[in-house]
C-alpha cells in the first residue's frame, strides 16, 4: 500500500535518481482531501513499468485518484497526464476526473490504472520540470517499443540510443547529469518526428476507404495506414459532434477550400464515436483556450444530452508551436456531443506565467538564427529542394492512386485491365516514395535542430537516404517502365470509349489536376532526372573526403544506370504525350500521334500577305510544316490551313527584300511563303530548327510521305498561297457541324500552344527536356509592382508555369503564371528593393518580385529562363 508522503522509486528507471530530487511540491500543495467512506484499493501502472497500490475512498472521484497518484510520484505538472484502464469492449478509455472511480471502473480489484501522458505538447521545451521530461521519456520509450511511434530505421536508431545511454550512461560518477541529458536528447528528437504523441482511431470515409482519426495540438488529422494525408486545424473547424457511429466535422466558410462543408467518417461503434469526441475537445481545451467555460447547471427535473461540452465564446488564444508563437484572436465553436465530465476551470499549462521564462524556451530569435546557419549551407539547401519537390511528387502520385482512381471506379466503361495496371504501377511507387518523404522529413527536422558535433555527422547527410531509395527503385524498375505503357493503354480506351474520353477530359478540367493527365502519368520517369540532378550537385559540392560523398557517388552511379536503361522508352514517351495534347488543340489534321512523328517547334511567326503581317500559329514536325490560326470558337481550338512538305524546302533570310524586320522565306513545291519572328533570336532559332529537319526529311522516303492525314476544308501545299476570310468561317462551320456535345469539346485554354499564342514566343523539342528537367518546388515571396507588403506562397514550377498556393498541403492551385515570354532579371536601384535574393518577372507592363530564402534557392530559379524566355537574363 502507499500512504501520502512516501517517496516513490518510479524514477530510478532510465538514469533518474532515487531520491527523485528533481522536483519539490510548491509550498501549501498538500495531496487531496480523502472523502470519507470504505477504501478500496486501486492498481495503478507508472510510466516505470511499476504497479502501485492506493487506497482510495469509494465514494472518491477520478479526480481523487489522479491528484494522489501525482502527489505520489512529486509531480507539480499533472495537467499533460492522465489515467486510463481498459473498458468492458477491450478499449482503452480515459478516467475523467469529476467521475467516480467505482462507477468507471468496474471491478476495481481486477481493473489495472495505467498512469500515462494524456496531450503532447508541440515543443518538447514548454516542459518545465526534470520530472515532467522524465515522465515523457518513459512515454516514448513505451511508444517506440509498442510500435506505436513509428520512424524510419536512422531515427529509431537515434531514439533508442538515447535510451540506452540514459540507461547505462558514460561513467557511474556523472551517471545522473548523463542520463538527464541523453533523455531530454530523446525528447528533442521525438518530438520532430510526425506520429509522436499520435493515437490512432479506425475510422472508414464516405467510400468505405480505411482510415483512422487522431486528433494533436493543432487540431484533428486524418491518417491512412501510418501516412497523415489531411489535417484540419482548430481554426478552420466550426463544429466537432456525432450522431451515432458517424463522427462529422463542419468547417467554417472557405472559398480556397476543396472539401465538402461538412466531413463525415464512420467509426466503429457510437461509444467509439463518443469516445474520440471527447478527446477532440479536451484536446481543444487544453490547447487553444484560457479557461474552460463553466457547464450550464443541469435541470432539476429534466435532463437532454449532456453536460460534456464546451459552448461557443470569443477567446484570445495562445498556440505555442516549434515554428511559431503568437498571439490570435478568434471564434472557437466545439459543440453538440454526448458524454459525461463537470472539470474545474483550469488554465492549460502551455499558458502558464511560467512560460515567461525565457531561460526555459527557445526564443524566436534562436530558431531564426538556426534557421538561417542552415540556409547558408549548400548541403542542407540542396536537401531542402529535394524535400519540396518531393511533397510535389507525392501528391502527384495521389492524384492517380486516390483521386483518379477513384473516378475510374464509377464507371463501368474503364476496361479492368486498365484499372489493374494502373494499381499494380503506381501503388508500389506511392507506398515507396511515401515512406522515403517520412524519412526526409524527420532527417530535415533532426538537421534544423540542436545536436552536437557527433550527432551532426550523422543526420546531416543525404546520401544514405538516396542510395537507400535508388536501390528499392531499381526494384521497382518494372513499374517505372510499365508507367509508359500506362499512357499508351489509356490512349486506346479512350480512343475505343467515348465516354472514358469524356471521363478524362472533365477530369483534366478539375482545379486539381493542373497539368495534363498524361504529365502525371509519366512522373515516376520525370523523378529520376531530378535524382540524378540533386545528387550530381552533392557530388560536385562534397570533396570525397567528405563522409557522405561516398552514397552519393554510389546513389548517382545507380540513378545513371537506371536512367539509361528508361531513357529510350522516355524520349519516346514524351514526344508521344506531346502529340496527344496536341490533337486536343488542332483542327484539321487527323492521326498526329503516329509512330515515327517528332514535334521540333510549336510557336508563333506572322505571315506576309496583301493583307499584311497576321499572326499565325506553326507546328514543326519531322517531314511537314503546318500553321493555322486559333479560331473564334468555344474551344478556341487552332484550325489548320496548309501543310508544307519539308522534302525540298529552302530557307533563306529575306528582310532586305521585302522590309520587314526579322523575316524569312520558305520555297517548296515553286511556291513560297513569307513569315517574320518578333525578334532576331527567334528567327534564328526557327530557321535552325527548320534546315535541320529539311535535312531529316531529304532521309525519308519521299515528299509526301510524312504528310497529315487532313479533314476536310484543310489546304495543302498544292493549294493557292493567299487565305480568305471565307477559309475561316468554313472551318468554323464545319466544326459545328461534326455533332461534338459541349462536354467534349470543353478544352483547356492555358496549354503550351495557347500560351505561345498569346505571348507570341516559341517553344522547342529541347526547350521541353530541359523545363521537365528543372522542376522546383519551395516557398517564395511575392510582391507586386504596386504593393507594399510580400505574401508567402509555397509556389511549384512545371510546364513553363509558376503555380501558386498557400501552403504545401492545399490540394489545388490558387493561381498559376506561364513564363513564357517573360525575362528573368534583377530589381533596378529605382525599384526601391532593398531586399536579398530578389529576383524580378517581367512581361510587357507585367512586372512580379519574387524573393527566395537563400543565396542556392536564388540561382535555382534564375535559372528557369532557360526553358522560358528568348534571350539571357541580366543577372
Amino acid at each position: 500500500m502507499v500512504e501520502h508522503g512516501q517517496t516513490s522509486m518510479a524514477g530510478q528507471r532510465l538514469g533518474a535518481p532515487e531520491t527523485l530530487g528533481i522536483s519539490t511540491l510548491e509550498p501549501g500543495h498538500k495531496p487531496p482531501a480523502m472523502p470519507a467512506g470504505r477504501l478500496v484499493p486501486i492498481r495503478v501502472l507508472l510510466l516505470d513499468d511499476s504497479e502501485e497500490i492506493f487506497d482510495i475512498s469509494h465514494r472518491a472521484s477520478g479526480r481523487v485518484l489522479f491528484e494522489t497518484v501525482c502527489s505520489h510520484l512529486n509531480l507539480i505538472e499533472g495537467d499533460y497526464f492522465g489515467l486510463e484502464f481498459q473498458s468492458c469492449h477491450r478499449k482503452m478509455v480515459s478516467l475523467y476526473k469529476c467521475n467516480p472511480c467505482m462507477r468507471v471502473c468496474p471491478g476495481p480489484k481486477h481493473t489495472i490504472l495505467r498512469f500515462v501522458v494524456k496531450f503532447f505538447p508541440p515543443d518538447h521545451t514548454v516542459l518545465l520540470e526534470e520530472l515532467t521530461r522524465y515522465l515523457f521519456a518513459l512515454q516514448v520509450r513505451q511508444d517506440l517499443a509498442s510500435g506505436r511511434l513509428t520512424c524510419s530505421d536512422p531515427s529509431a536508431a537515434l531514439l533508442v540510443s538515447h535510451i540506452i545511454q540514459s540507461e547505462i550512461g558514460d561513467f557511474e560518477e556523472t551517471r545522473f547529469s548523463q542520463t538527464k541529458h541523453e533523455y531530454y536528447r530523446l525528447l528533442e528528437v521525438a518530438s520532430r518526428l510526425e506520429m509522436y504523441g499520435i493515437r490512432l482511431h479506425p475510422a472508414k470515409d464516405r467510400e468505405g476507404t480505411k482510415l483512422s482519426l487522431a486528433v494533436a495540438h493543432g487540431g484533428v488529422l486524418v491518417f491512412q495506414g501510418h501516412n497523415r494525408i489531411n489535417d484540419f486545424n482548430w481554426s478552420k473547424i466550426r463544429k466537432l459532434s456525432f450522431k451515432r457511429r458517424r463522427f462529422l466535422i463542419k468547417l467554417r466558410a472557405d472559398p480556397s477550400n476543396v472539401n465538402q462543408d461538412t466531413l463525415e467518417f464512420l467509426m466503429a461503434s457510437r461509444d467509439c464515436c463518443k469516445m474520440f469526441w471527447k478527446i477532440c475537445v479536451e484536446y481543444h481545451a487544453f490547447f487553444r483556450l484560457f479557461e474552460e467555460p463553466r457547464p450550464k447547471p443541469k435541470p432539476v427535473l429534466f435532463s437532454r444530452g449532456s453536460s460534456f461540452r464546451f459552448r461557443s465564446v470569443l477567446m484570445i488564444f495562445i498556440c505555442v508551436c516549434l515554428s511559431f508563437s503568437e498571439v490570435t484572436c478568434a471564434l472557437v465553436t466545439l459543440v453538440n456531443g454526448h458524454a459525461d465530465d463537470c472539470r474545474a476551470a483550469t488554465p492549460s499549462p502551455l499558458i502558464s506565467p511560467m512560460l515567461n521564462d525565457t531561460g526555459a524556451i527557445r526564443t524566436d530569435d534562436e530558431e531564426d538564427n538556426r534557421r538561417k546557419n542552415c540556409r547558408t549551407d549548400k548541403a542542407y539547401c540542396i536537401a531542402k529542394e529535394l524535400l519540396n519537390t518531393e511533397r510535389t511528387y507525392l501528391k502527384d502520385l495521389e492524384l492517380i492512386t486516390v483521386l483518379f482512381q477513384k473516378v475510374l471506379d464509377k464507371e463501368d466503361c474503364v476496361p479492368e485491365a486498365l484499372k489493374t495496371l494502373l494499381t499494380s504501377t503506381y501503388e508500389p511507387l506511392h507506398s515507396h516514395h511515401t515512406h522515403f518523404l517520412q524519412e526526409l522529413e524527420e532527417r530535415l527536422s533532426l538537421w534544423e535542430g540542436q545536436c552536437n558535433m557527433q550527432v551532426k555527422g550523422e543526420i546531416q547527410r543525404l546520401g544514405d537516404l538516396l542510395l537507400k531509395s535508388v536501390q528499392e527503385l531499381k526494384a521497382l524498375s518494372a513499374q517505372l517502365e510499365m508507367s509508359s505503357e500506362c499512357v499508351f493503354a489509356l490512349e486506346r480506351a479512350c480512343v475505343a470509349s467515348r465516354r472514358l474520353e469524356c471521363v478524362c477530359r472533365e477530369f483534366e478540367l478539375q482545379k486539381v489536376c493542373y497539368i495534363p493527365l498524361n504529365v502525371f502519368l509519366l512522373s515516376p520517369l520525370h523523378r529520376l532526372l531530378h535524382y540524378r540532378q540533386i545528387l550530381d550537385r552533392l557530388c560536385k559540392h562534397y570533396p570525397p573526403t567528405h563522409t557522405d560523398y561516398s552514397d552519393c557517388k554510389a546513389a548517382l552511379d545507380d540513378v545513371c544506370e537506371l536512367e539509361a536503361a528508361l531513357r529510350p522508352g522516355l524520349e519516346q514517351i514524351e514526344n508521344y504525350q506531346k502529340l496527344l495534347e496536341l490533337q486536343k488543340d488542332l483542327i484539321g489534321v487527323e492521326h498526329l500521334a503516329v509512330a515515327g512523328r517528332q514535334l521540333i517547334r510549336l510557336g508563333c511567326l506572322s505571315k506576309l500577305s496583301g493583307k499584311g503581317l497576321q499572326q499565325r500559329m506553326f507546328f514543326l514536325f519531322n517531314g511537314v510544316l503546318l500553321y493555322s490560326t486559333r479560331g473564334i470558337t468555344s474551344t478556341n481550338q487552332f484550325t489548320v490551313h496548309r501543310q508544307l512538305p519539308l522534302h525540298g524546302m529552302t530557307i533563306r533570310e529575306s528582310e532586305d527584300e521585302w522590309g520587314v524586320p526579322h523575316s524569312f522565306t520558305l520555297m517548296v513545291q515553286q511556291q513560297s511563303l513569307v513569315v517574320a519572328a518578333r525578334s532576331e533570336s527567334e528567327m534564328e532559332k526557327w530557321m535552325e530548327d527548320l534546315k535541320m529537319a529539311v535535312d531529316m526529311a531529304e532521309e525519308s522516303n519521299g515528299p509526301t510521305a510524312d504528310l497529315l492525314t487532313a479533314s476536310k476544308g484543310v489546304k495543302s501545299s498544292g493549294a493557292s498561297e493567299v487565305e480568305s476570310e471565307d477559309d475561316h468561317r468554313g472551318s468554323q462551320t464545319s466544326l459545328q457541324c461534326n455533332g461534338n456535345d459541349s462536354a467534349n469539346t470543353r478544352h483547356r485554354g492555358n496549354t503550351t500552344a495557347h500560351v505561345c499564342w498569346h505571348r507570341n514566343t516559341s517553344v522547342s523539342k529541347l526547350d521541353y527536356s530541359i523545363a521537365t528537367e528543372n522542376q522546383l518546388s519551395g516557398n517564395l515571396l511575392r510582391k507586386f509592382k504596386n504593393s507594399n507588403g510580400w505574401q508567402r506562397l509555397w509556389v511549384v514550377f512545371t510546364n513553363f508555369t509558376l503555380f501558386f498556393y498557400k501552403t504545401h498541403e492545399d490540394e489545388y492551385p490558387l493561381a498559376s503564371l506561364p513564363l513564357l515570354g517573360y525575362s528573368v532579371t534583377h530589381a533596378g536601384e529605382s525599384e526601391n528593393i532593398h531586399k536579398d535574393h530578389v529576383f524580378k518577372l517581367h512581361f510587357k507592363s507585367h512586372i512580379y518580385y519574387f524573393r527566395t530564402e537563400s543565396e542556392y534557392f536564388f540561382e535555382r530559379y534564375s535559372k528557369i529562363h532557360y526553358s522560358t524566355k528568348r534571350y539571357k537574363p541580366a543577372l
